[in-house]
């Protein structure tokens, strides 16, 4: 745990090991939100759109099966 001090603009350093272990460079880019009384700081993908890639491959094959049941369940 580190213990960091704002600034007049409410800017505040993360520390160098903390950057390190989350690749976090010269404009990387992060998401800023409150969880409760916490100030949560994630640091974004380069490109959300690769790291997004590969989440959706299945909802095909879900609905394609779903699809096959469904036809099974009416010729019964």
């Amino acid at each position: 745990m580190a213990i960091v001090t704002s600034t007049v603009k409410g800017q505040i350093v993360i520390p160098a090991d903390i950057r390190g272990k989350f690749k976090i460079k010269k404009g990387t880019r992060v998401n800023v939100y409150e969880d409760g009384n916490r100030i949560i700081v994630e640091p974004l993908p380069d490109d959300p759109i690769k790291a997004g890639r590969g989440m959706l491959k299945t909802r095909g094959r879900i609905l394609k099966a779903l699809m096959a049941d469904r036809k099974k369940e009416a010729k019964l």
